[in-house]
């Protein structure tokens, strides 16, 4: 332990100013409130403060993006993208929640649920015909 936190949970900050060209990988959370080209990953957090710009690839468990991107994103568990946020890119996450106002453009691949809605229609094709499960032929 160091500075009263333990490696796994190491705090990073790129400043505003900051520019940094390549690539970052870190235990903890990275909060980047700078500029960034490159690829970052991070087993915690990333948060992407509102003069934040990254352009290049993210890798991490969860994201809070107030800022720039134009990113491939890969985020675990969640993605937040803040009303002042610009995303263009790729995001492939398990939950996405995306305020009014936030600008996104690109794609996103959510993780199937694990468990049906039973309300919910499921429809399949079966034979050139397409019928409903659970709904009579």
């Amino acid at each position: 332990m160091k500075n009263g936190y333990s490696e796994n949970q190491a705090r990073n900050i790129i400043a505003l100013g900051t520019k940094i060209k390549g690539d970052l990988d870190s235990d903890g959370d990275f909060r980047i409130e700078g500029s960034l080209v490159g690829t970052v990953r991070a087993k915690g957090k990333i948060v992407i403060g509102e003069t934040g710009n990254v352009e290049g690839e993210i890798y991490c468990q969860n994201a809070d993006i107030s800022g720039t991107v134009k990113a491939k994103l890969e985020a675990g568990e969640l993605t937040t993208l803040r009303a002042t946020s610009k995303f263009s890119g790729d995001i492939s996450t398990k939950k996405i929640s995306i305020e009014p106002g936030a600008l996104f453009s690109g794609s996103c691949h959510m993780a199937a649920l694990a468990t049906k809605t039973e309300n919910r229609p499921n429809f399949t094709t079966e034979r050139g015909k397409e019928k409903s499960k659970g709904q009579p032929a």
